[in-house]
């Protein structure tokens, strides 16, 4: 699975946008953007989800530890 900094900056240019072309379209600082890409710890979830959007995805808890059933 993909991290979300790698995640963020493989679909900004496989769209061919600069950081600050997402943050505009985003409607997010260019910080944020910046943040996301260095994988900083101290981000806004409303904003990583305004950004995620922009590529058709969300945020979501992920189990860590799955029994057969899926279930932790």
């Amino acid at each position: 699975m993909k991290r979300l900094p790698q995640f963020v900056k493989e679909r900004r240019k496989r769209l061919d946008l600069t950081q600050v072309e997402l943050a505009e379209k985003a409607g997010v600082a260019l910080t944020v953007i910046r943040k996301i890409e260095q994988g900083k710890d101290n981000l806004s979830l409303a904003k990583v989800n305004r950004v995620l959007l922009m590529f058709g995805h969300t945020l979501e808890p992920v189990n860590l530890k799955h029994d057969e059933k899926g279930y932790s």
